[in-house]
């Protein structure tokens, strides 16, 4: 084969190659280019003239319509982000209010706080809020929720960034009272994973109580940690023991979507 046709053999395919990889659009522009060049030559009145000039209006048309579809497309992608900004900001002022709502309310001096982090691998243990000793807070005051609920107490106090033990923890202890009953018992957490919605056990209760689905749980008040009254939760389930009872309790607080607290200032109610 002569170099000549080996180079234009070359280029035959490797123009193939080109117009195969070529995206659906840039194949469409070059065939309307052709037919645009093509078409003077092309007699009048025939029936390839007729092809050409279609062709290239049905291009012109695909691509007013590609383009119409990107905007469309653009202008979808806007709104979607309007409408999802439109949500935090709703979501944002519902918790606003519920927080303002919950201090005008409360019987205590609280101090409002944000969560502002949450480690997966500390999931049910601890959180961290936005306050810290600047704003008074110090070692072991209570926290509770927007609803009244106990949370759990300061466990590091910051200049600015606090721990909060939960009441989930597995080293938690709450003294509790069942409400409608003479049976006390202690709190404790119970181990979950991560994105579980947690639970805690009320145990060292008398094995003969007579307990049941859906009784509320409070804080008693014993140790001076945890004021009296504060919801804790409902009875679930009740197990009796060789020696006592311990009965599932779920808690007051939605622990997997908490956002704001509440830590008490001044747990004297005055």
């Amino acid at each position: 084969m002569k170099p000549l046709n080996f180079v234009a053999l070359l280029l035959f395919f490797a123009g193939l190659v080109w117009v195969f990889t070529l995206s659906e659009s840039a194949v469409r522009q070059i065939q309307k280019t052709f037919y645009s060049a093509i078409s003077p030559i092309i007699s009048k009145g025939g029936e390839s003239e007729a092809f050409a000039n279609d062709f290239v209006k049905e291009v012109e048309h695909s691509i007013d319509l590609e383009e119409k579809l990107k905007q469309a497309t653009s202008e979808r992608d806007r709104f979607r982000l309007i409408a999802a900004r439109a949500w935090t900001l709703e979501a944002e002022n519902n918790e606003l209010r519920a927080a303002l709502d919950f201090t005008k309310k409360t019987k205590f001096d609280v101090v409002p706080a944000r969560v502002v982090r949450r480690q997966p691998q500390m999931w049910g243990k601890t959180i961290e809020i936005n306050r810290g000793s600047e704003k008074g807070l110090v070692n072991s005051m209570c926290v509770l929720a927007s609803n009244g609920g106990l949370v759990g107490r300061i466990q590091l106090a910051g200049n600015e960034v606090s721990s909060v033990l939960l009441i989930t923890d597995e080293v938690s202890q709450v003294s509790a009272r069942v409400e409608g009953s003479t049976e006390v018992g202690i709190i404790v957490g119970r181990r979950t994973t991560y994105g579980e919605a947690p639970r805690l056990r009320l145990r060292y209760i008398s094995k003969n109580a007579i307990l049941r689905k859906g009784m509320k749980v409070f804080t008693d008040g014993r140790g001076d940690l945890f004021p009296a009254d504060i919801p804790i939760g409902t009875i679930e389930d009740f197990e009796v023991g060789a020696v006592d009872g311990e009965a599932e309790i779920i808690p007051s607080v939605d622990f997997t979507n908490l956002q704001t607290v509440f830590v008490i200032a001044d747990s004297s109610g005055d």
